[in-house]
């Protein structure tokens, strides 16, 4: 089964996740299948603190993938900031 989770980046007190689709066997932090986005929660000033790539996360659901339940929330976040912006 494929999964979309968070792995882990950064050094010690600085982390960043990358949001990436991977074989629910591999390591938290191993190989993965594609990268869809990324999630900084330290962001300050101009960093960019979440990207998500929508139609790379629609595709691998539709084929069967699950989101761990704190990527779904990520993912539901950025739809909100997104979508206003679009109207």
């Amino acid at each position: 089964m494929v999964v979309i989770r968070l792995a882990r980046g950064g050094s010690k007190k600085r982390p960043f996740y990358n949001i990436v689709a991977a074989p629910a066997r591999n390591r938290r932090d191993g190989r993965f299948l594609e990268r869809v986005g990324f999630y900084n929660p330290v962001a300050s000033g101009g960093e960019e603190p979440l990207r998500v790539v929508f139609d790379r996360v629609d595709y691998w659901v539709s084929h069967g993938a699950q989101m761990s339940p704190t990527v779904a929330r990520l993912v539901q976040d950025a739809k909100a900031k997104v979508a206003p912006a679009a109207v």
